[in-house]
Formats: C-alpha cells, structure tokens, sequence
C-alpha cells in the first residue's frame, strides 16, 4: 500500500535529500531553478509517495511560468528513490498530479526531459518554446490539458510575477488551488509494457 499526499513544509528535507540522492550535484544551478527561485510553488500539485511504514519513495513538484506571457505550468523535478525506480512509480505520480492540474483548471504543462520516456505521458517536443540558456532546446516539452491550449503559446519562458500561484488561474478565471487530501493506493502501480 502507497500513500500519495501533498507536499508539507516538514516533508521538504527529506523531499531534497531524494532530489540530491537521484540528481547530480550542481542541480540548483539548472535554468529551470532560476525560473523558480523566489517562486512559491504549487503547494495542491506537488505531492509525495511513502509506503506502508512512511518512507519516502518519490514526490513530483510544479511551479508557475510564463511563455509569451500566457500561464503555464512547468513540471518538475519529479524523483523516484533508487531503490524503487522501474516499478512504475515516477508514472503514478506524473499521472495523479497532472489529473489534479486539470481538475485546478491549468491548461498547460511544460517541462525540460528525455522524450522518449514523457511522450507516454502525451509530452511533445515544443518549438519557438525558449528556455533559459543553457538548455537543450529538443528538452524543452509540453503538454496539453486543454485541447489546443498550446497552440500559439510561444517565446521565452519568464517567471511568474503575478504575486502568487493562483494569479495563471485568474486569467482563465479559475477558483485558486485548494490543498487535496492524502489517498492511499492498494494495489501496486502498473508496470508499462515491455517490448521485447
């Protein structure tokens, strides 16, 4: 049995330990941390994953940006305990919480990883989509909660100065985010199928 919860203040040092456990040193120097540095994030969607006896075993976060000035949701990091990688966890997170941010009302996601593993999720490469440097532009995904919520949504990508999370929300005219319970989940996630 898993527990998915959000996030909370008491979780984010052990939540940074996984981070500096499963990525390279240096990690706060990436262009996607400039985007959040001095940004709170987006407390309903960032979530954590422990088992039965509490340990932590993955968390996902978000933060607001802004591509040519329209509201967006940039996703990660996202991190899955090395000793559970393979087991389908790093899925039931990215799934669970880009459920939540549509049912929030975010229209759309973006984030810098491999396509080959987040096309399975419906991530495409995003052109005229501009990252700070140095970031591999053929990194720089997206992803549609709303259909066509892309299209026409171009240039950089800014921090959002709008005051608070919720200020992307307004403009589509959505309630504000509220924090969702913990859920538990019986039975193991679905391992994805291997072609062979």
């Amino acid at each position: 049995m898993y527990e998915l919860c959000p996030e909370t203040p008491e979780d984010t040092p052990e939540v940074e330990a996984l981070l500096d456990l499963c990525f390279a040193p240096g990690r706060t120097a990436l262009s996607s941390y400039r985007l959040r540095d001095g940004v709170p994030a987006v407390s309903a969607l960032c979530l954590v994953l422990r088992d039965a006896s509490g340990v932590l075993l993955g968390s996902i976060r978000y933060w607001p940006v802004r591509v040519g000035g329209r509201p967006v949701l940039l996703l990660g990091p996202v991190a899955v305990h090395p000793t559970t990688q393979g087991e389908g966890l790093g899925g039931l997170l990215m799934q669970e919480s880009l459920s939540r941010a549509g049912a929030l009302g975010w229209a759309r996601v973006m984030l810098v990883g491999d396509l080959p593993y987040y096309r399975r999720f419906g991530f495409w490469k995003l052109d005229g989509v501009e990252m700070p440097p140095p970031t591999n532009p053929d990194r720089v995904l997206g992803l549609e909660l709303v259909e066509g919520a892309w299209q026409g949504v171009t240039g950089a990508v800014t921090r959002e100065t709008g005051g608070d999370v919720a200020a992307g929300l307004a403009e589509m005219r959505r309630d504000p985010p509220k924090s969702q319970t913990c859920v538990e989940i019986e039975s193991e996630p679905a391992h994805p199928a291997h072609k062979g």
